[in-house]
């Protein structure tokens, strides 16, 4: 088995989660390497949705943004935005949202608009984009980040993304019937929300990470699950497939950079 990085288990390990009947509405970055991950190895026929309009998806790189024009090119069709969210998402037809956090809370609600005080913030983030509606109308949420005390935070600054909110019941109550967050992969562990309560709880450790790492990175008090499994580390034709991907997508991206 090659030496593989934190990153790399992070990302296969959140590709493993996709199905190939899954209608996956993709964030970029670590969400989209670990969807077309997932469509290139164990799901050929996943249905990969970006937010300005391209439907079944298959880039042969990695998209800067939504805009890239490789999303559209390689598209089954592409359609209007207002469509893609009032048909396709909010019409409920997107099994996964994948999303990706720059602070993230125990109940899996989401900031990406500001660090600090709002008004007078001390980094102001890319914000929301379509990222609030994929966390309520999809029927279920993925989350991939780093671990780090600045990223997982007892309370976030900014709700941008709703999760569980308060947790327990706080999505029913608010009229949300999904399931929300339903998995958080980080670089260190796999996380699903308690049945109850919704606080995340680790319940795969990647290899050779330890309980206290995963407290170490974290700005909560971390619970387990009574069993603690072990993530399987990435196969030969995993690692391969997302290397490959990600050189294309360097090269692709030094080519327009020279050119422009």
């Amino acid at each position: 088995m090659s030496a593989f990085t934190p990153n790399e288990m992070m990302t296969i390990a959140a590709s493993r989660a996709l199905k190939n009947d899954d209608v996956c509405f993709v964030g970029i970055g670590a969400p989209s390497a670990a969807c077309n991950v997932a469509r290139l190895t164990h799901a050929p026929d996943i249905t990969l949705i970006y937010e300005s309009g391209t439907i079944g998806t298959a880039p042969d790189v990695l998209p800067l943004s939504i805009g890239d024009g490789e999303l559209c090119e390689t598209a089954t069709t592409t359609v209007s935005v207002p469509e893609m969210f009032r048909y396709w998402l909010q019409g409920g037809r997107i099994s996964i949202g994948f999303l990706g956090a720059a602070q993230i809370d125990k109940f899996g609600n989401i900031n990406t608009t500001v660090i600090g005080d709002y008004h007078h913030p001390k980094t102001r983030l890319p914000g929301g984009g379509g990222a609030p509606e994929i966390a309520t109308s999809s029927q279920q949420v993925y989350i991939t980040m780093a671990q780090s005390r600045r990223g997982m935070v007892e309370t976030i600054d900014f709700y941008t993304s709703f999760g569980h909110g308060e947790g327990g019941d706080h999505r029913q109550r608010l009229g949300i019937d999904t399931q929300g967050p339903t998995l958080l992969i980080t670089d260190l562990a796999i996380w699903k929300p308690d049945p109850v309560t919704k606080e995340f709880t680790v319940v795969s450790l990647h290899p050779g990470v330890t309980r206290e790492q995963v407290q170490d990175t974290c700005g909560w008090p971390v619970k387990f699950a009574d069993e603690v499994a072990v993530t399987p580390p990435p196969t030969e034709l995993e690692l391969r497939t997302l290397r490959d991907l990600k050189a294309r997508t360097d090269a692709a991206h030094k080519g327009q950079a020279t050119t422009a």
